[in-house]
């Protein structure tokens, strides 16, 4: 058995994820006191008590599913004897996800991961004004189709230099667009002529993934050439390429695209799958990436680990 551990990105976050964690292993509880430390405030508290609208904002909702997953796989490690370097082929991650994979694998330390996140999270809220961007999810139509519909909606408003791409490939006919609100509005209108089953604006703060993210790339590129990564323990599977990577210098550079750019997911799990990978372990909060798993590569074997119960169910094979 091939094994990939998989992080979860933002929309995973719930009040109280982790908490059991912290309380029933010390190893896990470490992490969020190496977070709380490394941001200079009780993180913690609020991951663990809320209140949701805060936990949410998107400098906080970053670091605090980081802290999340490493807190479970600090678990995996001391409880159920994971070696990441020895018991898994690759790590993988969605959006902010790649940097909790890369901690996992030793590329980053949890303080710098958190650091890194908060910024990240305050550049992507600060990148646009409230209210000019929009995302929205296609739903029935493949990437192609929907990277098409986003290219149409953006010609629309051309002289307005309006942006709509394709952001996300989920899989399972589920294509997240991102841009400029006028041209995303115009995008669900074409998805719904052009056969989408469904085309849902989403509730979120910041057209994440697309080119009006560009300032917070900036910001990105300058906080990552400070920091110290090293080549991780397993390759990354990157979200922009949806292939395998494992230089420094690689990782550095994928990561700053990463914020413009679209979160190929699909491709991803296609890839580790077409690698021999038949068991994924989401490590962290929720199971949106097991769910989405089993959409894209049938009768793959998937499972989230984000609780004690989780940990000794995983200890026990």
């Amino acid at each position: 058995m091939t094994r990939a551990l998989v992080f979860p990105g933002q929309g995973s976050q719930a009040v109280g994820m982790g908490k059991a964690l912290a309380d029933a292993f010390p190893a896990s509880r470490a992490v969020f006191d190496e977070v709380d430390a490394a941001l200079g405030e009780k993180l913690s508290a609020t991951i663990f008590e809320g209140p949701e609208a805060t936990l949410t904002l998107t400098a906080n909702a970053q670091p605090a599913l980081m802290a999340t997953s490493l807190a479970a796989l600090r678990a995996l490690e001391t409880e159920a004897g994971l070696d990441v370097a020895r018991d898994a082929a690759f790590v993988a991650g969605h959006s902010l996800g790649e940097y909790s994979a890369l901690a996992a694998a030793g590329a980053f330390s949890v303080a710098d991961a958190a650091r890194l996140l908060r910024l990240r999270g305050e550049a992507m809220q600060k990148a646009v004004p409230a209210g000019e961007g929009a995302m929205a999810a296609i739903i029935g139509l493949d990437f192609a189709a929907v990277e098409a519909i986003a290219t149409e909606a953006a010609r629309r408003f051309y002289l307005q230099g309006a942006i709509c791409q394709a952001a996300n490939d989920n899989g399972g006919g589920q294509v997240v667009i991102s841009g400029s609100r006028a041209a995303v509005e115009a995008a669900i209108e074409i998805a719904k002529l052009k056969g989408a089953k469904r085309a849902i604006p989403l509730a979120v703060s910041a057209p994440f993934h697309c080119a009006l993210m560009t300032p917070a790339a900036d910001a990105m590129a300058d906080a990552l050439a400070k920091v110290v990564i090293a080549a991780p323990k397993v390759p990354l599977v990157c979200n922009v390429t949806a292939k395998p990577i494992a230089s420094p210098d690689d990782i550095r550079a994928r990561l700053v695209e990463q914020v413009t750019g679209a979160v190929r997911w699909r491709e991803c799990v296609l890839a580790m799958s077409a690698a021999g990978v038949t068991d994924f372990v989401e490590v962290g909060a929720g199971k949106v990436l097991t769910g989405l798993l089993k959409r894209i590569v049938e009768g793959a074997s998937g499972r989230a680990v984000g609780t004690p119960a989780d940990v000794e169910g995983f200890k026990a094979g």
